[in-house]
């Protein structure tokens, strides 16, 4: 068989990390190929799609009334099954032109979701093109790995990894999860609480994304050496004119205390449930925070305050997990143990 011939073969492997705000692509031997937001227009007149992953996310809030803007995935588990298979069909191609391909495919799912749930998102994408049968990799596992954290060794290893949708607690310890928390409070949430508090003390409505780059500015999870303000606009609820307004990172971060308390203790709670043995392994090694929620200002210092334990951001937080799922690909005899596919259940 020639190299070129043989690339093909293996190019064709891919590993997904079906996020609630980003879709990551990993291809086997070329690494990650794609990463877009997980967001579809929609022409409402004939169902059909208008536009796909950043574009379609540029879209959000700015649409007329025939096209709608939709992210198929809530809190990391599919909320609209059509257009989740049509987002999904849509990068497969975008990263494989030929039409014929079938390619082996390792996708990514919060670990506290159903039977049902999983069983969705291994149809979405055998719809949409992969190889039966589809393989399922639990986030935490994938982001651990995706950290570089010795996931087969017998000793624990705790990861906070903190996605749009969901996050995923877990200790794991010879290739299994031994204790594991999924909450579903994320980015998106983190959002939501901006808007009501700026709705709620301003009496002004934000778009979504507006709300996003407020959280990625001024957003804190613990006090900062020096606080900082800036000047936000939206529409006034009152008068229905636009407005600006004026706030900072101490009124974000009691804006944001609610879903950052969840994580906290989401993180304490699968403390409380790890053998003593993992435990002390944990406070050796320290707590590896992944995910685009590890970037928020601060929570290290704040986790560290309130857990005691050494805290260390990855390397790479918003691509590890699809790293991790890549690896499982790339070491797939070695690391089979850590998937689950459609025959197994």
């Amino acid at each position: 068989m020639s190299d070129n011939l043989l690339a093909n073969v293996i190019g064709r492997d891919m590993a997904v990390d079906l996020g609630t705000a980003n879709t990551l692509i990993y291809v086997r031997g070329r690494g990650i190929v794609l990463n877009e937001p997980s967001v579809v227009a929609i022409n409402i007149k004939d169902g059909r799609p208008v536009a796909v992953g950043t574009e379609a996310k540029r879209m959000l809030g700015r649409t007329p009334s025939h096209i709608q803007a939709i992210r198929p995935l809530k809190d990391g588990v599919i909320a609209d099954f059509e257009i989740c298979e049509k987002m999904l069909r849509y990068f497969i191609h975008k990263v494989h032109q030929r039409r014929w391909v079938k390619p082996r495919m390792v996708i990514c799912v919060p670990s506290g979701i159903t039977g049902v749930e999983q069983r969705a998102v291994q149809e979405a994408a055998e719809f949409a093109g992969a190889r039966k049968p589809a393989y399922i990799i639990e986030e935490p596992m994938a982001a651990a790995i995706g950290a570089g954290l010795p996931v087969q060794e017998p000793t624990g290893n705790m990861i906070v990894d903190i996605g749009g949708g969901t996050t995923e607690v877990a200790v794991i310890s010879l290739g299994g999860i031994v204790a594991s928390q999924s909450v579903r409070v994320g980015g998106d949430e983190l959002d939501d609480a901006i808007l009501q508090f700026i709705k709620k003390e301003y009496s002004v409505a934000l778009g979504e994304r507006t709300a996003e780059e407020v959280k990625i500015t001024l957003g804190s999870a613990w006090g900062l050496e020096e606080e900082l303000t800036a000047e936000i606009r939206g529409r006034d609820l009152v008068t229905g004119l636009p407005k600006t307004i004026l706030t900072s990172t101490d009124e974000i971060r009691e804006a944001l205390a609610e879903p950052v308390s969840s994580v906290v203790d989401a993180v304490k709670v699968t403390l409380d449930k790890t053998p003593p043995e993992l435990a002390a392994d944990i406070m050796e090694q320290g707590i590896v925070l992944t995910g685009g929620g590890a970037l928020l200002l601060g929570l290290t210092e704040r986790l560290q305050a309130e857990t005691g334990m050494p805290i260390s951001v990855a390397d790479n937080p918003l691509q590890s997990v699809a790293i991790g799922s890549g690896q499982s690909l790339e070491e797939f005899d070695a690391l089979k143990g850590v998937l689950f596919s459609s025959s197994q259940h």
